[in-house]
């Protein structure tokens, strides 16, 4: 379990598909993400970053995808300014290599991570493949994590590549569909399913995971709760957690739906 000291608010967001479905959208998109990345930097210490930041990335050895500059300039101030950015990769942007790493100073995880922040446990993570389902993502998870695959996607020319995996990326249901944009039900929300499995090993106060595309609170406990940040092409929303607990947050000023 991973300790972080901060006596400041520390901050959670996830998928904000940078990149999709055009510019235009993509672009109005990163001026406000980046325009909140802006007002929370003095007020915090501690930013989690938890996954599909990009539609689609991926990384050559000396070529990362155009564009993306005024988030990757403005992630790269709060680094310098001394502000912790933790990352996890999610299903879009799971091709990320060493480049925040090396370039950012920004830690990349790769799987669910537990953490110890404001005297509370959380499992943080971005939330694809786990739970009992999703069966048909984790074999394609599976393929494109594969060494082999990676090899052979970066043998193609950038210009194909890219324009090529953004389409790819752009078909995913997650962006198009609505489908998902509401609560399926205890027993079919597998994420749920995920974190009560968790916690016949370990008590966690917090699980907090992106993917969804739904913002919600779910009692899991007396103790544990689940929460997903939700989106970023829709609902504007993050997390927030500081002396008083963890609580959602919408740009856009929606209720946050509680199960």
């Amino acid at each position: 379990m991973v300790t972080i000291e901060s006596d400041k608010p520390v901050y959670f967001a996830s998928d904000q598909h940078l990149g999709a479905p055009n510019h235009s959208e993509s672009r109005s998109r990163e001026d406000r993400f980046v325009a909140w990345l802006d007002a929370i930097t003095p007020q915090t210490e501690v930013l989690f970053l938890l996954g599909d930041l990009f539609d689609f990335w991926f990384e050559y050895k000396e070529v990362v995808p155009r564009g993306f500059v005024r988030v990757l300039g403005t992630l790269a101030k709060m680094r310098d300014q001394g502000i912790q950015i933790y990352f996890f990769v999610g299903n879009h942007d799971l091709w990320m290599g060493d480049y925040f790493e090396k370039e950012l100073g920004i830690p990349v995880y790769r799987k669910p991570q537990a953490f110890h922040v404001h005297g509370k446990k959380l499992f943080i993570g971005h939330g694809d493949g786990l739970g009992p389902n999703d069966k048909g993502y984790k074999r394609m998870k599976k393929l494109f994590t594969n060494p082999l695959a990676q090899w052979a996607f970066r043998k193609l020319h950038p210009n194909y590549a890219v324009r090529l995996g953004r389409k790819l990326s752009l078909n995913n249901r997650l962006i198009s569909g609505t489908e998902d944009h509401s609560f399926k039900g205890r027993e079919n929300e597998w994420l749920i399913a995920y974190c009560e499995r968790k916690l016949e090993q370990y008590t966690y106060d917090y699980f907090v995971f992106g993917h969804r595309h739904f913002p919600m609170k779910v009692k899991l406990s007396n103790q544990s709760f689940y929460f997903n940040t939700g989106d970023w092409i829709q609902y504007d929303t993050f997390g927030v957690l500081d002396a008083e607990g963890f609580r959602l947050d919408s740009l856009k000023g929606i209720e946050i739906p509680e199960f």
